[in-house]
């Protein structure tokens, strides 16, 4: 396995699958223009296996930290740690940038997610509340 930072949009074009939905042009076109976001792509024999996006945060008061915005492995190549890997690798990534810690949100119920979390040092943060607010696409 090689674990790839992607920053061309023909690479995402090529990983497309393994987004939730099939990735826009201009959205891929302005995320991989940030220096702020960062997408890996883990390839198997030089096919797209999983992947992990991850953006910087910084506030005046706490500094720089990461949020992984969303890990995703192709079904034929998951429970062989690829997610684990990706995750590990973002993290690799973001202690070398100087962000001070990474975080993610996933559901209760998405055991693989959580156990590939745990597997990669997540830990639960205990008493926390996600709020959403949701506005139209444009």
């Amino acid at each position: 396995m090689e674990i790839r930072r992607v920053t061309e949009v023909e690479a995402v074009d090529a990983a497309g699958h393994l987004f939730d939905t099939t990735p826009g042009r201009k959205a891929t076109e302005r995320f991989l223009t940030d220096e702020r976001h960062h997408l890996l792509i883990a390839y198997v024999d030089d096919v797209p296996a999983g992947m992990v996006t991850g953006v910087e945060m910084t506030h005046p008061d706490k500094g720089t930290e990461m949020f992984l915005y969303e890990l995703g492995v192709d079904e034929s190549f998951r429970g062989r740690g690829v997610g684990r890997a990706l995750v590990s690798a973002l993290a690799d990534l973001f202690r070398a940038r100087g962000c001070y810690g990474l975080w993610t949100i996933t559901d209760e119920e998405n055991a693989a997610a959580l156990a590939t979390y745990r597997r990669a040092g997540g830990a639960p943060e205990a008493g926390q509340v996600v709020l959403t607010w949701t506005f139209d696409r444009r």
